[in-house]
């Protein structure tokens, strides 16, 4: 007989707020303010300030890609779980620890945003979480004493497509660096941006709807059909 250890996620609840919350918070320790020597007019000082602008852009796009993954992750363990077990907690420490590590792919998008071995890093660090919350996501969904019974399938298509459309961006963001770094920062944007609002999963059902009904007719029931 197989026994299975059942918790409470109220302590991984907890773990993941505090997690976030430091890790959000050392973000902004990469924006410094210049030190400059000697007598400084307003012309100086703008011309020291305009070089902060790369490391806040990757601020901004950082601690906004981490706010969509906490709640992400509010919604597989505090939502779509109705309890937790030891291998949850185990694929939620990879997720941890993962998590923990983008303020330094960040900093390193911040201070080398030319370059592409910075791209790679970065985009390689929202693959690699990406796939972590959807094996959480997934491991949920197939627990049967663990999913909650009431997730309708619609959200569940839709959290789906959250969890891995910033994947697809990076993973074409990547190759793409070593055309145009600039499109590449353009979809990790993208990919940020399409997960801040509840109706994009639903516009992008819509859109795959359109193409299947343009290539199979209006009639043929495809895999986003309701």
């Amino acid at each position: 007989m197989c026994y299975i250890t059942v918790m409470s996620h109220t302590r991984l609840d907890q773990l993941s707020d505090g997690i976030f919350a430091i890790v959000m918070t050392i973000l902004v320790f990469e924006i410094k303010v210049p030190v400059i020597w000697g007598p400084v007019d307003n012309l100086g000082l703008w011309f020291e300030i305009k070089k902060l602008l790369p490391p806040f852009l990757s601020y901004v796009l950082s601690f906004t890609l981490l706010f969509t993954y906490w709640r992400a992750h509010h919604f597989f363990v505090s939502i779509y779980a109705k309890n937790v077990d030891s291998m949850l907690t185990n694929i939620n420490a990879l997720f941890f620890m993962l998590v923990s590590l983008v303020p330094f792919s960040a900093s390193v998008l911040g201070q080398f945003p030319e370059n592409e071995l910075s791209i790679i890093i970065f985009g390689a660090h929202i693959i690699l979480i990406g796939l972590t919350l959807y094996w959480m996501r997934r491991y949920v969904l197939y627990s049967e004493h663990i999913k909650n019974p009431e997730i309708s399938k619609r959200e569940i298509r839709g959290s789906t497509i959250r969890t891995l459309v910033p994947v697809f961006f990076a993973l074409i963001a990547i190759p793409l660096s070593f055309w145009n770094i600039k499109i590449s920062l353009t979809l990790f944007t993208l990919a940020v941006i399409f997960n801040l609002f509840s109706y994009s999963s639903r516009l992008f059902e819509n859109i795959m709807k359109a193409i299947h009904h343009a290539l199979f007719g209006a009639d043929t029931k495809g895999h986003f059909a309701d």
